[in-house]
């Protein structure tokens, strides 16, 4: 269960009196709490000293402090009556508050129950204790501990963590911090206009900036352009201490590449960048700047909310130790239903090295062996199973035939199932921290799905720390997109979700838009690839909601024609379905009723059928067993056995046609030998798999390919025959157009 730090020692005084009005929220959580339901929020007038106001007063929320009304109180009471059936601390509240209505004094309080300084020192839940690990590396959240029996204990490891300092207003400029991209985002409340309007997720872009560095490209967005607010210097966004530490790694203040994209970042909207030259695509340079910018964007983050969470402890017990009373309620107000609020999602374990060092070595840290479990961690996530250490030991030579992208994207350990947490405190850093008590977590699609599953049917467990993001980083998109998709949108549809279980969070300093079920409006989403496709875009459009608005980049694309070797004819074949929904279907009926008969009839052999996905791929395989044609498989899941026998056969003409699909060629790059002609049935994702495919037919006779192509294929065509190729054949009148 949580901590808040050292502050709170083993006896600790009673929470002053807050004087406050409560209301009962505009809207109702699908998952509560408890019976009813109503979630409740604290408020107060708007300060009036302030120049500028900074919030936008919620609909049916008055303008003007008047008193506590009766039934909204009583409202509030069953809530704390609900909430303090599972916790120690809410069932002391809701008795004060009883006794305060029946006006008992303080001594009384005393008098009457002797366990609240017991109980206050479950402090507002932003910490918990140690967890235990799985074996492949990934913290597995844990029940919270008994607090009589392990107090003390608790305590002195809050010492040594998060030490709570004496922040005062000299320290922390207060015209300063109320002007940062941080806290203008988090402290917006949204209008019901807004928030109808955000449900109907229907975006417009309106404005366009170029992209400098970027051939061919531009940027575009919703809302107002972010023109004035992009490249601005690091400096002007970034905690002092994380840029000072920046600039003595970086060496220099210009960096031109990081500013920018930093300052994309820190506008807090929904950003897709699917254009980036990654590390493994000899863009090492370009990949480590806008990685260097999204992760000191985390760090901010991070920092700024510890550093919230940590001022206003500072300043009530102040308030304790004066026995003063808290008159505006809503200052404190900096927390969510969990501690963590950053998740990277990302697809390999080598690439989650790659991240995580480089985020340790940006973190400003007085002694750089404050990393617990380090060596753990480069052991789990940068070895290579034996097995496969035996096998590139053995086959140097033949892996070198391998492209250098494969090597150097699979080089390491690709292992997709893991998770992490990562716990920040003032003086070190915690790896494979409980997940309830980490500040960033760091996993692939596969390792959070596995901890959604056992949900199901381990009512026990559960994904509540997941509750709070504010900040999910997807990089390298497109390899995700290589493994399942599927994945990637179940996580999104789990987070922001009320919490089944109330973990130890301190209630009265929740934001009000994680009560009323709006965190999913304020939570950035920063999406990374080399491509988009359909699902990508579908993600960024559907499930991305952020009320600040979206930026994306749009990009011209010159093609990879050029870079086919071989003088083979190239005949494109357009289909034309009247929907998407019926892409798939129409592709099939045209292959059965035009390409097979052809190939039927055809005394040749040779034959490869390249295939996108695996669904096309199933569909036609049972076609061809169905006509009985002779026919090999080389697919994902097809066995390694399988895989050897099928090359020979196909080689030496035993069988006359070959499946083989887009993910088998990305995970292994294989040379196929014997290849006469070539079908593409459907496109594929990435661009250079269309000229490697091609340049493997043998060129000692007059070779030809095939492809299928339709409309809503505009994404994939215009990677590989350039934009302006890809409109004429999408548009024009004609369905066949030959290449060459």
């Amino acid at each position: 269960m949580g901590k808040r730090g050292s502050h709170f020692k083993n006896k600790v005084k009673k929470r002053p009196k807050i004087t406050q009005k409560c209301e009962p929220s505009n809207e109702i959580n699908k998952k509560g709490f408890g019976p009813g339901k109503k979630s409740l929020i604290p408020c107060s007038k708007q300060n009036q000293d302030s120049d500028v106001d900074f919030h936008t007063s919620s609909p049916g929320r008055p303008d003007e402090e008047h008193d506590l009304n009766q039934e909204n109180c009583s409202e509030f009471n069953n809530l704390l009556k609900v909430l303090s059936s599972g916790n120690k601390k809410l069932t002391a509240l809701y008795k004060k508050r009883q006794r305060e209505q029946e006006g008992l004094s303080d001594s009384d309080e005393d008098e009457e129950d002797p366990n609240e300084e017991e109980i206050n020192e479950e402090g507002s839940g932003d910490e918990s204790g140690p967890s235990d690990l799985d074996e492949d590396g990934s913290g597995d959240e844990s029940e919270p501990s008994n607090l009589d029996e392990n107090s003390e204990e608790i305590n002195q490891e809050n010492e040594n963590e998060d030490s709570v300092e004496e922040y005062s207003d000299e320290e922390i400029p207060i015209e300063k911090e109320n002007l940062s991209s941080f806290y203008l985002h988090l402290t917006k409340s949204l209008t019901k206009e807004e928030l109808d309007k955000l449900k109907e997720i229907k975006w417009k872009f309106k404005w366009e900036i170029p992209a400098v560095d970027i051939q061919s490209s531009k940027w575009i967005g919703t809302g107002e352009s972010i023109s004035k607010e992009i490249g601005m210097d690091m400096g002007c966004y970034l905690k002092e201490k994380i840029h000072k530490h920046w600039l003595s790694i970086n060496k220099s203040s210009e960096s031109t590449k990081e500013n920018f994209f930093f300052s994309l970042f820190n506008t807090y909207r929904d950003i897709m960048h699917c254009n980036k030259k990654p590390f493994y695509m000899r863009g090492t340079e370009e990949d480590s700047s806008i990685m260097d910018a999204y992760l000191l964007h985390s760090l901010n983050h991070v920092y700024r909310t510890r550093e919230l969470v940590i001022k206003n402890d500072t300043k009530l017990n102040k308030l304790e130790a004066k026995k003063e009373e808290i008159l505006r309620a809503d200052s404190y107000l900096d927390q969510g239903f969990t501690r963590p609020k950053v998740l990277f999602l990302l697809p390999l374990a080598s690439i989650a090295l790659r991240v995580v060092l480089r985020l340790i070595q940006l973190t400003p840290l007085s002694k750089k062996d404050n990393v617990e479990h380090l060596d753990r961690f480069v052991e789990q996530f940068g070895a290579i199973d034996d097995e496969n250490e035996d096998k590139n030991n053995s086959n140097e030579n033949k892996k070198s035939s391998k492209p250098a992208d494969f090597r150097a994207l699979f080089n390491g350990n690709n292992n997709d199932h893991f998770m992490l947490g990562m716990k920040f405190t003032k003086r070190s850093i915690k790896l494979y921290s409980d997940f309830y008590s980490s500040d960033i977590i760091i996993a692939s699609p596969l390792g959070i799905i596995t901890k959604i599953g056992e949900t199901e049917y381990n009512k026990d467990k559960d994904v509540d720390y997941l509750s709070s993001i504010e900040v999910v980083v997807i990089d390298h998109a497109d390899v995700i997109s290589m493994q399942n998709w599927t994945h990637v949108n179940t996580i999104f549809e789990h987070l922001n979700e009320t919490p089944s279980k109330q973990h130890g969070t301190d209630m009265m300093r929740i934001r009000p838009w994680y009560l009323d079920g709006q965190a999913q409006f304020y939570r950035q989403t920063i999406l990374l690839g080399s491509y988009f496709n359909p699902d990508i875009n579908a993600l960024f459009n559907r499930l991305c909601v952020n009320y600040e608005g979206k930026v994306k980049l749009v990009s011209q694309y010159k093609g990879v024609l050029p870079k086919i070797l071989l003088q083979v004819q190239q005949i494109y074949e357009r289909l034309n379905p009247s929907s998407i929904i019926d892409a798939d279907d129409a592709r099939l009926e045209y292959f059965c009723k035009k390409v097979y008969p052809k190939i039927k009839d055809s005394i040749e052999g040779g034959i490869m059928l390249f295939i996108s996905s695996y669904f096309e791929f199933v569909r036609i395989r049972n076609f061809l067993k169905a006509q009985n044609a002779s026919f090999c498989l080389l697919g994902e899941y097809t066995k390694q056995s399988d895989i050897s026998r099928a090359r020979v056969w196909f080689f030496e003409g035993k069988r006359k046609i070959m499946l083989y699909t887009e993910r088998a060629h990305f995970y292994h790059r294989y040379k196929i030998r014997g290849i006469q002609n070539l079908i593409i049935y459907s496109l594929p994702e990435r661009k250079e798999f269309y000229t490697e495919i091609i340049n493997m037919i043998d060129g000692s006779r007059s070779n030809s390919c095939r492809v299928l192509f339709s409309p809503f294929d505009l994404l994939k065509l215009e990677r590989i025959v350039g934009t302006s190729s890809a409109k004429r054949l999408i548009s024009s009148d004609k369905d066949m157009f030959v290449f060459s």
